[in-house]
């Protein structure tokens, strides 16, 4: 079974600060580094190391793109359906606390230079019984996930970030829905507050979707039909929180795909974005199966 990750690429600016800036404020950072991040390319950093065979789709700048199709390579992610566009490739400003906390600013650069013919390409080398998985870091996802539900292909989204543009997407062709409750809230319009309401709503308004809220410290949910299923979160102290979705993302639906149990892939998930939020970086922070198994080992 082969994962397709349709998705972003860009370079992260990762400043630590002892706070987020607020308006008007001008304040020196105590530290600058680079990784490779993107929610498209963090996804399928985790789905490689969680030992699906995994490709990237997706652009980039034709002048800045070396580390990024790189990284991939070196995870073991095939990246010969990324195409080159002129300018820049996306990027993100991100600003993380000691206790923490990020705050991420992003520019879309050639993630939203996609075009159709982009998307038919990729996708004629694909086919029924592959899973295609997507984010909202790029352009062209209503045209991307109805193509690919005609093909009969798995579609697993993550609607992140969450805005006007995720609410106008067939939803209702997604198999499983994995979002935090953020995230939920824009599309459930249930107060982020309330789990469970948020929960509930979406299960009622996608029948045929399984639902995955993740909740931070607070662990995480499942829901599908009349079956809903808790995990609590692994207690880590945590140092950076940027990639933990995508890494709970590509270690859960890697664990399903690999012929594991919900409660299995929900444990997994669970220790993998641990050790992720307790690591430096996006796609650098994304922990190894062998790593996976160890802690998740160490916390029973």
């Amino acid at each position: 079974m082969r994962v397709l990750v349709f998705g972003s690429l860009n370079i992260d600016h990762v400043y630590k600060v002892d706070h987020f800036v607020r308006p008007g404020e001008t304040m020196s950072s105590l530290d600058l580094k680079l990784f490779c991040g993107g929610k498209g390319l963090n996804q399928s950093i985790a789905f490689a190391r969680s030992g699906m065979e995994t490709y990237h789709a997706g652009a980039v700048g034709s002048r800045d793109s070396d580390m990024l199709t790189e990284t991939l390579r070196k995870a073991g992610v095939c990246t010969e359906f990324i195409r080159k566009k002129e300018g820049p490739s996306g990027h993100a400003v991100i600003q993380t606390t000691a206790h923490g906390e990020n705050s991420i600013l992003l520019h879309g650069g050639a993630n939203q230079c996609l075009e159709k013919e982009d998307v038919d390409f990729v996708l004629g080398h694909f086919s029924r019984g592959d899973t295609l998985v997507l984010q909202n870091e790029i352009n062209q996802l209503s045209y991307i996930v109805e193509k690919g539900r005609a093909m009969g292909m798995k579609i697993v989204l993550n609607p992140s970030p969450a805005d006007e543009k995720v609410l106008s997407l067939p939803l209702k062709d997604v198999d499983y829905l994995i979002l935090n409750e953020v995230e939920g809230a824009v599309i459930s319009k249930v107060p982020e507050s309330d789990e469970e309401g948020i929960l509930k709503e979406l299960m009622s308004r996608f029948p045929h979707t399984r639902i995955v809220l993740t909740l931070g410290i607070r662990g995480c949910v499942y829901g599908y039909k009349d079956k809903v299923l808790r995990r609590p979160a692994c207690r880590v102290k945590a140092v950076d929180t940027t990639a933990a979705g995508d890494t709970f993302t590509g270690f859960f639906m890697g664990s399903i795909l690999g012929g594991n149990s919900v409660e299995e892939a929900l444990e997994t998930a669970s220790a993998a974005a641990a050790l992720a939020v307790s690591r430096d970086g996006a796609g650098a922070s994304i922990p190894t199966w062998k790593e996976v198994q160890e802690f998740g080992s160490r916390q029973k």
